[in-house]
């Protein structure tokens, strides 16, 4: 490529996001039910003017932020890398388009999910229970395996109790949006995911962010504003999907005790990660299980399944069995992902020597990473390793290039983080080899170069 093309390329992207970045403004207008000035817009027909709902829907900000995306792609000829079709179980190797490749897309952390102990019981379970719960579990009743799985990650945690939900996200959005209301405060960290957010915003409490693992700004807030406040939620997680880092638990333990705030952790990804036995960041953390009031979990990464899950004191889950919306609402956990996500959870128990090779693996890549020159930002080397391009065009040609030299790794841009955040995101599992990680920070060294 010329320096002229390249040049205007680098005007189109700039054109392209400014464009985006209003597009995006418009996106959170309308999902607080206001225009670009404030006001409150309904979009009526004019008399006589036939409805026309997918023009509508192509008018809607949202859309045009797909589109612009979409434009960016074909201006600056750089091929979309989402929704590749994988044609078998995704692990430290996947098969696209009939080719194997090197695979850093997936939660695979321990490689249980393609695990033959944990597919025959998946299957089992199938045979005995059927594909599904068919129904809420207060109104259909229950299956053993699942109330198995619930005690069973009741133990892991040292709790009273454990209830099982069927999507992670939707167990945050609707444990925070339950448990919370008006006269209540949400503080969450400035880097939470997309589900602590949506729970606080459907709670109706005031929400206030706290800068990324700082907790002496939680601190300070809190010290000024508690007493204005009926209950009052920390929320923070156990290891951070974007930049692979964590907070200090111990710190934020002490901030709990001291202004009287419940403490609730998302260990989505940090179950199976953090720890010498893989319990997560209590473990690491040296943390007694009663410190935190909330200990959130997915099915969907360790557990090699789907659904997400709360530990924690019997009063807390009996509200959430009984009153919980995305609970009492909703189909239960499907019978064969309980089986599988338990398999899963044994397997991890009796086989510490996984979640040894995962922490071995993730160090690896990280010393490496950093040895070439790459910006890995604050990962702490476990599970998640970003390698920082500070440029959306740069991350996706680099994701491609990577891709056609056999190894596929997905690129995080604009606007999903800011411009200058721009990555590529590695995710490490214990089945990756210590060649597979050498090969992949070699080949990733020579494109930077280029």
């Amino acid at each position: 490529m010329g320096m002229g093309d390249q040049i205007r390329k680098q005007l189109a992207a700039a054109a392209l996001k400014r464009q985006l970045e209003r597009v995006s403004g418009e996106v959170s207008a309308q999902s607080s039910g206001a225009g670009a000035d404030g006001k409150t817009r309904q979009a009526i027909p004019a008399a006589g003017e036939p409805w026309n709902a997918r023009a509508r829907f192509e008018a809607m900000p949202l859309y045009q932020q797909v589109s612009l995306v979409r434009q960016m792609g074909e201006t600056l000829r750089v091929q979309s890398p989402f929704f590749r079709v994988h044609e078998g179980a995704a692990g430290a190797t996947t098969t696209i388009g009939g080719r194997e490749y090197i695979n850093f897309a997936n939660y695979n952390y321990l490689g249980l999910s393609a695990d033959p102990a944990v597919t025959a019981q998946a299957k089992h379970a199938i045979d005995r229970y059927g594909m599904s719960a068919s129904a809420s579990r207060m109104v259909a009743g229950e299956r053993p395996v699942q109330r198995e799985l619930e005690r069973a990650l009741a133990d892991l945690y040292g709790t009273d109790d454990c209830v099982a939900f069927v999507s992670g996200h939707a167990t945050n959005v609707t444990v925070i949006g339950a448990l919370f209301g008006h006269g209540d405060l949400i503080v969450h960290d400035a880097l939470a995911h997309n589900s602590i957010v949506q729970g606080a915003q459907l709670s109706g409490a005031k929400r206030l962010a706290f800068a990324h693992n700082d907790w002496r700004e939680l601190d300070t807030l809190l010290a000024r504003v508690r007493h204005e406040f009926r209950n009052v939620l920390v929320v923070i997680e156990g290891l951070y999907s974007m930049d692979g880092d964590l907070p200090d638990l111990a710190r934020f333990v002490e901030i709990r005790q001291r202004h009287g705030a419940f403490l609730m952790v998302d260990e989505a990804h940090s179950l199976g990660v953090l720890g010498a036995r893989g319990h997560g960041i209590r473990e690491h953390s040296g943390v007694a299980p009663d410190e935190v009031d909330l200990w959130m979990g997915t099915m969907s990464k360790t557990l090699a399944g789907c659904g997400g899950f709360i530990a924690g004191c019997q009063p807390l889950i009996d509200m959430l069995r009984h009153l919980a919306p995305g609970f009492l609402y909703s189909v239960g956990l499907a019978p064969a992902l309980a089986a599988g996500s338990l398999a899963a959870l044994q397997r991890m128990l009796a086989e510490p020597e996984r979640v040894a090779a995962l922490q071995a693996r993730g160090q690896q890549f990280l010393q490496e990473a950093r040895a070439a020159g790459f910006d890995t930002g604050t990962s702490a080397g476990y599970a998640v390793v970003p390698v920082i391009t500070r440029s959306s065009l740069k991350a996706a040609q680099w994701a491609n290039a990577l891709f056609e030299e056999g190894i596929n790794v997905q690129p995080i841009f604009y606007p999903a983080v800011e411009e200058r955040a721009a990555r590529l995101r590695f995710f490490i599992c214990s089945t990756h080899d210590s060649a597979q990680i050498t090969r992949t920070v070699d080949t990733l060294a020579r494109i930077a170069k280029r």
